[in-house]
């Protein structure tokens, strides 16, 4: 009998830790609700830094004073598939730029002229080939 008196108590002893064990793990796990609620309420922090941060930054980086209103993109054209050329008013004077990837390049440098705002017209043969295309349909 004393022979299985220890196998018996060590399987006792192992029975109720398991089962302890697994009482606490059923005890420490947050309900579904209370869960959702804290990566809800989580994710609401992370978006508040994040606007506040945006915010801050263009705070910081904003041009203030007289030099705010001198300078301007007059235009801007695309010549290439990462290259620009663009023109930009400083005070009275237009400076053309070749813009690349890593690069600003001085090409000109020409007093301010008046800028007329009309909208490009369209070319001939396309109004013609649409005038062709629509009795079609």
């Amino acid at each position: 009998m004393r022979k299985f008196v220890l196998p018996a108590l060590i399987l006792a002893l192992a029975a109720t830790g398991a089962w302890a064990q697994t009482a606490a793990q059923t005890a420490a796990q947050p309900s579904l609700g209370s869960g959702l609620g804290q990566m809800l309420l989580g994710l609401a922090g992370v978006l508040a830094l994040l606007v506040g941060s945006l915010w801050l930054l263009k705070r910081l980086t904003a041009v203030r004073g007289p030099a705010s209103g001198m300078m301007r993109v007059v235009a801007a054209t695309a010549v290439g598939g990462r290259e620009r050329v663009v023109i930009v008013e400083v005070g009275s004077t237009w400076l053309v730029l070749g813009v690349a990837p890593g690069r600003v390049s001085a090409l000109a440098e020409i007093p301010r002229q008046a800028v007329a705002e009309t909208p490009p017209a369209a070319s001939p043969a396309a109004a013609d080939w649409l005038q062709r295309i629509m009795p079609r349909r």
